[in-house]
């Protein structure tokens, strides 16, 4: 009998999304769409442009349980694609955005039967707003919240991304941060490097801002907040950073108090890593109690049998893996 896990990290896109390029205009886009070919089988757009071949799971609420069946998932959490964030829309029309997707990811919870459950999205522009709408939305039975790992040139320690993530504390609410917008230009239109370099480097990139930018020193320690895809490469790169911080305080240490590995049990990390030597470091980084299962999912570069890495992890002690494959997932997020 396969173990079965809670999946933290799914997306989605709703099959009757409004065309808020008609809505808004081109000059806030580029908005998301979908194109259904038929045949279970689909094209997200943005804009004009192709972005992403899908399947039906992605906004079909039965084809996504009858994916989990198969992958023994008992719950699942899903959230948007970071291009529906709408952060480069004027902040009302970021609010309008959020509201909606926010409501129609719990229509997409709701037909599932008790399967999933949702992680709102905000106007992370404005905090005022994006508070605003995350209290809505957990009201309205979200589980937590997804943001993007910056906001234009505001990064995790600005003082308003701050203030939000001390709301998000106080709401009770689990933070799931998500890399996008990511960098390094026209270098990256080879070999889906934006994925696979610069995503990662993002995350990396996110939670640096927070230990050296004094944002963990600034923030209660009741807030839960997960960074995707493993930390990125910050599991990997954290001696280098730690030498760095101990050897070049003067440039690198910035508004930290302590050195970043003392900062490792503030954050957790989800499991998309897909290789069991990476999963092995992650656990030796970060503890088994602060690794959950997450899968991408339904994209093509999500985790095709969910769970999969962790249930067949070598070397790795029964509780802890029950404890990576459901119970860290019950209590971060309040799911018990």
């Amino acid at each position: 009998m396969i173990a079965p896990c809670i999946d933290i990290h799914g997306h989605f896109f709703p099959a009757r999304s409004p065309d808020f390029r008609r809505r808004f205009g081109e000059a806030s886009g580029p908005w998301v769409t979908l194109h259904d070919h038929g045949d279970g089988t689909g094209m997200m757009m943005l804009g004009e442009e192709p972005f992403r071949p899908v399947h039906s799971s992605l906004w079909d609420p039965k084809a996504r349980v009858a994916d989990l069946d198969r992958s023994a998932v008992t719950l699942q959490l899903i959230c948007a694609t970071p291009v529906m964030f709408a952060y480069g829309a004027p902040p009302e029309q970021a609010a309008h955005v959020a509201a909606t997707y926010n409501d129609l990811a719990l229509e997409f919870a709701h037909a599932s039967g008790g399967r999933i459950r949702a992680l709102c999205q905000v106007p992370l522009q404005d905090v005022d707003l994006a508070c605003r709408e995350l209290t809505r939305a957990m009201r309205a039975g979200c589980v937590g919240v997804q943001i993007g790992n910056h906001v234009g040139p505001r990064e995790m320690d600005d003082a308003d991304t701050v203030r939000f993530l001390a709301h998000c504390a106080h709401e009770g609410a689990a933070v799931l941060v998500h890399p996008w917008d990511m960098l390094g230009g026209e270098r990256l239109g080879r070999w889906m490097a934006a994925w696979t370099v610069a995503m990662p480097a993002e995350t990396q990139w996110g939670i640096m801002t927070m230990i050296l930018g004094g944002a963990f020193d600034r923030l209660p320690r009741d807030l839960r907040i997960c960074f995707a895809h493993g930390g990125g490469s910050f599991p990997y790169l954290l001696g280098r950073l730690e030498n760095a911080w101990h050897r070049r305080g003067d440039v690198v240490r910035g508004a930290s108090k302590h050195p970043p590995s003392q900062y490792l049990d503030r954050f957790s990390v989800d499991s998309a890593v897909f290789d069991p030597r990476a999963l092995r470091l992650l656990i030796d980084t970060m503890g088994h109690e602060r690794i959950m299962v997450g899968s991408d999912a339904p994209f093509p570069l999500g985790e095709a049998d969910i769970g999969q890495l962790v249930r067949e992890q070598p070397d790795l002690a029964a509780e802890a893996r029950a404890a990576m494959l459901r119970r860290n997932a019950e209590k971060f997020f309040n799911l018990e």
